[in-house]
């Protein structure tokens, strides 16, 4: 009981101290639970989440804190999860150095399958109008010293168990799991507290837990952010995200040792071919719903011949294979023995899809008014949504993770409350225009490379071909990319 009060020693005033001392003698007097009182409850047990908990409890600043942490899924299975070596998960994403390095300092690099998590050094994108091309490889002398990865293709049931195990080894943690959040409410004035103010998640089956900081890491939905009163705003891009793993003929152009990856736009929206280990690479194909449908109804043979395709044939060509019900294999072979196209320049030929792997999710950008709330803070999905085709979404989260964790170890060791919202103001100060330029970026691309005709087409390629042929400024972009760069913002 002690522990927990000297715990709370740097933020509640001493007669607050008191009466909680008061509180607590009574409860253990009556019953031997600890009332349900946490200096940190985070709703959500993704990524984002798990890497803020994480975070917290390897700082030694922050270690003493209570926290709690409220995930839906059963976390057992999470922790335990194993895939045979030549199967992979369909959601995948891909991990800067910046963001992988941070999670090596919290400990929990160490902790995924790296066996399963594939480096890659290159990235070929291009026009899928006009061809301009620009090759993201880095120049001799260029590359920075933290090496040449551009990325790692990670599964998310990797980093996500990964950082489970970390966070059991670390300890510390009140994990209700297979818990829903009936809803959130403030608390109560008692005789021997106030608690008004704070936070007070109500999860089914009655438990009931007090948070002097609530963190939403509860995606895109987010019923923290609807408890807070933040609006999330943007728009549905009327498109569908495919995604498959799929089997190529061998291990790339490059070999084991230089993994590419590739993205084309299409006017109906890039397709992209990212690298796993071995011959394996993760398909993320951003199409109108209408397509997304019919891939998923294909053969695997008409599945294949349709990804094989993308990369090859060009928009004419794809938008006549999509209209039909079946039979794309033949017609692709068709075409293929008609289309020039530098076999070097593409991904190597898909042989096989994994079966049971093809799903789609509906793409959209959000973004909330604000990240912060009193005794509340919003981290990755449940702050932004961004389109995929710059594979930035899950590094913008653990972005956020970086800087609300040295936000409340800031706080923490300056005795302020964790909770209100002058001490949450550097988080908000330091992500919102980041990330909201990132979105936009990646929102004008979208809109930019949907245009299949008229005179945006050959200018959008001028300046691809520009920024290819200018090295410095190619580097910059790729040091960005890869979270070496400086803070533009």
């Amino acid at each position: 009981m002690d522990a927990i009060i000297r715990s709370r020693g740097a933020y509640v005033c001493r007669s607050c101290t008191q009466r909680v001392q008061r509180q607590l003698r009574r409860a253990y007097t009556s019953s031997a639970a600890q009332p349900d009182i946490y200096d940190v409850v985070c709703v959500g047990g993704g990524p984002a989440g798990l890497s803020l908990l994480t975070a917290l409890r390897a700082n030694p600043v922050t270690a003493h804190l209570r926290i709690a942490l409220v995930e839906a899924q059963d976390l057992a299975k999470i922790r335990s999860w194993k895939l045979p070596p030549d199967r992979f998960s369909n959601r995948c994403s891909s991990l800067t150095p910046s963001s992988a390095l941070f999670l090596d300092k919290i400990g929990a690099w160490r902790h995924l399958e790296r066996d399963r998590v594939q480096a890659y050094h290159e990235m070929q994108v291009w026009d899928g109008v006009t061809g301009a091309r620009i090759e993201f490889d880095w120049a001799p002398g260029a590359a920075p010293a933290a090496g040449t990865t551009i990325a790692y293709m990670n599964e998310n049931l990797n980093l996500t168990s990964g950082l489970l195990r970390r966070l059991g080894e670390l300890g510390g943690v009140s994990t209700f799991d297979n818990a829903k959040v009936e809803r959130i409410t403030y608390g109560e004035e008692t005789d021997e507290m106030d608690l008004r103010e704070w936070p007070v998640v109500h999860l089914s089956g009655g438990k009931q837990l007090s948070a002097r900081l609530l963190v939403g890491a509860d995606g895109a939905n987010s019923p923290v952010r609807a408890f807070a009163g933040i609006e999330a705003r943007g728009w549905d891009y009327n498109r569908h995200g495919v995604v498959a793993t799929v089997q190529l003929e061998g291990e790339g152009w490059g070999g084991a040792d230089t993994k590419i990856a590739y993205q084309r736009f299409l006017p109906t929206g890039p397709v992209a071919m990212l690298p796993l280990p071995g011959n394996h690479s993760t398909l993320v194909w951003s199409t109108t719903p209408r397509n997304a449908s019919l891939l998923k109804s294909l053969s695997a043979r008409d599945f294949v011949a349709m990804v094989n395709a993308a990369f090859r044939l060009s928009p004419t060509d794809l938008a006549y294979m999509q209209t039909q019900e079946s039979g794309q294999a033949d017609e692709y072979a068709w075409r293929l023995a008609h289309t020039p196209f530098d076999h070097r320049a593409v991904p190597q030929t898909v042989a096989a899809v994994q079966e049971g792997t093809t799903a789609s999710f509906p793409l959209k950008l959000r973004h909330a008014d604000t990240y912060i709330g009193e005794r509340v803070a919003l981290v990755g999905d449940a702050a932004h949504t961004v389109h995929p085709l710059a594979g930035q979404g899950l590094n913008q989260g653990q972005a956020d993770v970086q800087s609300l964790a040295k936000t409340i170890e800031y706080a923490v060791g300056h005795g302020q409350d964790i909770g209100v919202t002058m001490s949450l103001a550097p988080y908000v100060a330091e992500r919102y225009a980041a990330n909201h330029v990132l979105l936009g970026v990646c929102d004008k691309l979208h809109k930019l490379y949907s245009v299949g005709s008229g005179p945006l087409v050959p200018l959008r390629s001028v300046g691809l071909n520009a920024v290819n042929a200018l090295g410095p400024l190619k580097s910059f972009f790729m040091n960005q990319a890869a979270g070496n760069g400086i803070k533009v913002f």
